[in-house]
C-alpha cells in the first residue's frame, strides 16, 4: 500500500522531470502539498517514483475523498482539488512570461514550443483526457475533412449538478474567457485555474492575451482573447489583430467566430479568437473562381471551392487586406437578395456576417471571409444556414469557426449511439423500435442498402457516414449553394462589392 508521502514525492519529482520547479524547489514544494492535504508529517520513502501523472493526481484526489478533503466524490470536485495541487507546481506569471520573451527572441516556434510543453506538463491541457477523443478523417469532394467525438469535457455528476446550483453565484470573474481566470481557485460553477498561465500581446494597439484551449480538438489550439470583458463583434479591429496576430506568430492561423447568435460561437460575451498549428481542408481548399475588386489590383482573390461561402484575399499589402475586408463585410451587413433568401434584416435583427480566418502564405498574408446569415423561418426555426433536423441526430450544435474550416466536433454521445448502432445492424434489429437509436433510423435507412455490413466494416461505414453527413451539415451552413444558381447569386454579391 503505497503512502501519501510516496505520492507527495512522486508528484513533486514529476514537477522536477517537466522543469516546472528546481532542485532548490524541493522542500518548499512538499511542504506546501503538505498544507494543501491538511498534513504535518512527511516521511521519504522508497523505490522508484510513480511517473503517469493522471495516476499520481488520482491517487492523492483518493486521500483528500477519504479525508474528508472534497465537498463530495466527485469529477468536479476531484479537478478543483488536483488543480490546486498542480498550481503550486505552476510558476508565477512574470516568470512564464520572461521565459516566453527569451524563447520568442530565438523564433517564435521555439516560444510556442515551450508554452504548449508547458500548458500540458500544468496539466492545464489534461493531456490523458485528450486521447480519449475519437478522431477519424473521410475524404470528400472538398478534400479530406477531420472529425472527432468530443470526449474530453467531463460529464457533470448529477450532485455536483445540484450543488452548483445552490451555490452563491458570482461575478468574478465575468466569464471564462476573462484574464482573471489566471490562477483563479474555482468553484463548483467555474473552472479552477491555478495552473493556468496567459501571455500578454499587443493586437492593434490592444491588451490581449494568449493561451491554449484545456480541450485542444487540433494541434497546438489557442484562444486569444480580450484583456477588456466586450462582447464579440466583427470590425475593422478584427481584421488588423488577426493579421497584427499572425505577424507575430506566422507559423499559426487565426480565426474568429462570427458575432450573431445561431452562426456565432457558443460565447458572445467576451470578444476572443482561435488560432493553432493546423491544416484544415479549407486552407487546402483551391479557389475556382478567381476574383477582382476595384482599387485592389494588389489582392489576388478569388471564391473558394468549399460547402460555405468562401471569398479568400491574398496579399504582402496588410493594410489592403484590411480595407477590402471592411468594405466585404460592410456591404455584406446590408445585402438583400431576395431571390437568394440573403435578407439583412426582418424586424430589425440583423443577420449578415461573416466568419474571419486569417494565416500566413510565405510572405503573404491571406484572410478568408466566410459569408453567413443566421435567418430563422418556421420550417427552420434554429436556423435556414444551420443543420437542418433531419441531420440532427448527427449534429445539431451551432457551425462555429472549427466545424466550418472542415472539423466536425460532435457530442459524446455518439460513441455509445453508434456502438449501439453496430450492434443492432449486426443483429439485423430494428432500429426505430429502440428508444435511444430510433433517432438515427432514418439516417441508417438513407445508406444501408448501398453497404453489406460485416464484422469488420461496419464501424468503418459508420464513420464514414458520419462524415458525409458533416459535409451535408457544411452545405446547409452556405449561404450559397455549390451549384450553378449559387455561383450566380454568389457573384451577384461580388458585382455588388465592386459597385459600392
Amino acid at each position: 500500500m503505497k503512502t501519501i508521502s510516496f505520492w507527495i514525492r512522486s508528484l513533486v519529482e514529476y514537477g522536477l522531470k517537466n522543469a516546472l520547479i528546481r532542485a532548490e524547489d524541493r522542500v518548499y514544494i512538499t511542504n506546501a502539498l503538505l498544507e494543501a492535504l491538511h498534513l504535518s508529517e512527511y516521511e521519504e520513502t522508497e523505490g522508484a517514483p510513480e511517473t503517469d501523472l493522471e495516476t499520481i493526481l488520482g491517487a492523492m484526489c483518493d486521500y483528500a475523498a477519504a479525508n474528508g478533503l472534497l465537498e463530495m466524490d466527485s469529477v468536479v470536485c476531484r479537478d478543483l482539488f488536483d488543480t490546486k495541487l498542480m498550481g503550486i507546481l505552476t510558476p508565477r506569471p512574470s516568470d512564464v512570461i520572461d521565459r516566453w520573451n527569451a524563447l520568442y527572441k530565438k523564433s517564435p516556434e521555439t516560444a510556442t514550443d515551450d508554452y504548449y510543453r508547458f500548458s500540458r506538463a500544468t496539466d492545464y491541457i489534461r493531456t490523458y483526457r485528450v486521447k480519449r477523443d475519437l478522431k477519424w478523417t473521410v475524404p470528400s469532394e472538398f478534400g479530406e475533412i477531420d472529425i472527432t467525438v468530443n470526449l474530453s469535457k467531463p460529464e457533470k455528476d448529477p450532485r455536483a449538478i445540484a450543488a452548483a446550483k445552490r451555490a452563491p453565484q458570482s461575478g468574478y470573474p465575468k466569464c471564462v474567457l476573462c484574464r482573471e481566470t489566471e490562477g483563479y481557485a474555482g468553484t463548483l460553477n467555474t473552472a479552477a485555474r491555478q495552473n493556468h498561465r496567459i501571455i500578454p500581446m499587443q493586437l492593434a494597439g490592444a491588451d490581449w492575451f494568449f493561451q491554449y484551449s484545456p480541450y485542444v480538438y487540433y494541434n497546438e489550439h489557442c484562444i486569444v482573447l480580450s484583456g477588456a470583458h466586450t462582447p464579440m463583434k466583427i470590425e475593422e479591429g478584427t481584421f488588423r489583430r488577426m493579421l497584427d496576430f499572425v505577424s507575430v506568430l506566422p507559423h499559426y492561423f487565426v480565426g474568429s467566430n462570427a458575432d450573431l447568435p445561431i452562426v456565432g460561437g457558443s460565447i458572445l460575451s467576451h470578444d476572443h479568437m482561435q488560432g493553432g498549428r493546423y491544416e484544415f481542408a479549407m486552407e487546402r481548399a483551391e479557389m475556382e473562381i478567381p476574383l477582382t475588386f476595384a482599387g485592389f489590383e494588389n489582392v489576388h482573390a478569388g471564391i473558394v471551392r468549399w460547402p460555405l461561402s468562401v471569398i479568400r484575399l491574398t496579399s504582402s499589402d496588410k493594410e489592403a487586406i484590411t480595407a477590402l475586408s471592411v468594405k466585404i463585410l460592410n456591404l455584406w451587413r446590408g445585402y438583400t437578395d431576395a431571390d437568394a433568401f440573403i435578407y439583412a434584416e426582418t424586424d430589425g435583427e440583423p443577420h449578415n456576417t461573416v466568419t474571419p480566418i486569417a494565416r500566413r502564405r510565405g510572405d503573404a498574408y491571406e484572410m478568408d471571409l466566410v459569408l453567413r446569415n443566421n435567418i430563422t423561418t418556421e420550417e427552420h426555426p434554429l436556423g435556414v444556414y444551420h443543420p437542418h433536423e433531419e441531420l440532427h441526430n448527427i449534429k445539431k450544435e451551432n457551425i462555429g469557426l472549427i466545424e466550418v474550416m472542415g472539423l466536425a466536433v460532435l457530442p459524446a454521445r455518439l460513441k455509445a449511439e453508434m456502438e449501439a448502432l453496430r450492434t443492432a445492424i449486426l443483429a439485423g434489429a430494428d432500429v426505430s423500435a429502440d428508444e435511444t437509436l430510433s433517432k438515427h433510423a432514418d439516417w441508417l435507412a438513407s445508406f444501408r442498402d448501398k453497404y453489406s455490413f460485416t464484422e469488420e466494416n461496419t464501424e468503418e461505414i459508420l464513420r464514414r457516414e458520419i462524415g458525409n453527413t458533416f459535409v451535408r451539415v457544411l452545405c446547409d451552413a452556405g449561404v450559397y449553394k455549390c451549384d450553378a444558381a449559387g455561383r450566380e447569386a454568389f457573384l451577384r454579391f461580388v458585382n455588388y462589392v465592386n459597385e459600392g
